[in-house]
């Protein structure tokens, strides 16, 4: 009987989510919707079963359980919107910054482009660059990437903080950007808790 109610809370929390994300479906009828809603429940309630352990008592049951479905089904959404569009891992391009009023606005975006397309070359490897342009230019989903890459969302989140700790030092020395006095959070990166994520590689490194 706990098994069954948790099952169609599963339910409830992964049509939410689904349904709100219906439109980048392929298909978004309520037939392809409810296979999606379904199987992303299953599996929400695959991960949490083997993760029920760790569960701490720090909020509701109910509420973690939550996050096993939303999580699992933004993420078959995902996988379902780009399973037929091509990652391309390109390097880094410089391209014209966006208009700005005035020509001084203009000429200082260009500058820091620029800058910050230099301190790429610079400082990254031809991986780091890669993967900065494919999840923060070109907004692939971090899991689709990972799947297509054959590695953990987490390895991609250390790759993505390790780009960040190097572009802000290497433009901090170049003037670009201030000198931060409280290091503690530079470069920081932040994910869903791994106590509930939804599939084995996600959320730890």
């Amino acid at each position: 009987m706990a098994l069954r109610e948790l099952h169609a809370l599963m339910i409830r929390a992964a049509g939410h989510q689904v349904w709100r994300m219906r439109a980048a479906l392929p298909d978004p009828s309520p037939g392809a919707v409810d296979v999606i809603v379904n199987q992303a429940a299953d599996e929400a309630m695959t991960a949490l079963l083997g993760k029920l352990h760790t569960f701490q008592g720090r909020s509701r049951f109910t509420t973690w359980a939550f996050k096993f479905a939303i999580l699992q089904a933004a993420t078959e959404v995902r996988r379902l919107q780009w399973q037929h569009r091509e990652v391309e891992l390109r390097d880094v391009e410089l391209r014209p910054s966006p208009a700005h009023d005035g020509p001084e606005l203009s000429a200082e975006g260009n500058d820091l482009a620029g800058a910050v397309a230099e301190a790429m070359r610079q400082v990254l490897t031809p991986y780091q660059r890669r993967i900065a342009v494919a999840l923060l230019v070109d907004a692939v989903p971090i899991d689709v990437l990972a799947e297509r890459l054959g590695t953990s969302r987490g390895a991609l989140y250390k790759t993505l903080h390790d780009v960040r700790v190097r572009l802000r030092c290497e433009l901090t020395a170049k003037g670009y950007l201030p000198v931060s006095h409280d290091s503690s959070n530079q470069g920081t990166t932040t994910d869903n808790d791994p106590d509930v994520s939804p599939t084995p590689t996600a959320g730890t490194p």
